[in-house]
């Protein structure tokens, strides 16, 4: 059974996004942007963002959809206790899939929020 994202986990409130663009890390790869923030939880919170420069509806929709997949597939990979946000880049959308992985695990890295394997 897939598992879906409890309300808990998912941030949608301005204030929670602008405290983590100011004073949260950031990386930045072709495909994403991540930005983390300790949270003082025992879980991840993750919030995703994508422009009208993106596309019309359909496609902005489309890239919320594979930066959660992303974001769900390496949860196991990244420490506990954060929140972060996703924000979609024009290469977000047609990238393959495996490229977008790729980007995100190497921007989380790059934060520091990567388990040690």
């Amino acid at each position: 059974m897939k598992r879906t994202a409890r309300k808990i986990e998912i941030l949608n409130l301005n204030t929670q996004f602008r405290r983590i663009y100011s004073k949260g890390s950031s990386s930045a790869r072709p495909s994403i942007v991540v930005y983390a923030k300790p949270n003082g939880l025992s879980f991840n919170r993750s919030g995703i963002t994508v422009s009208k420069k993106i596309g019309k509806a359909v496609v902005r929709n489309r890239a919320k959809r594979r930066l959660r997949e992303v974001f769900r597939q390496n949860a196991s990979r990244i420490k506990s206790g954060f929140d972060f946000v996703l924000i979609a880049r024009s290469r977000t959308v047609y990238a393959n899939f495996s490229v977008l992985q790729n980007d995100f695990l190497a921007a989380a890295k790059e934060i520091g929020v990567l388990k040690n394997e």
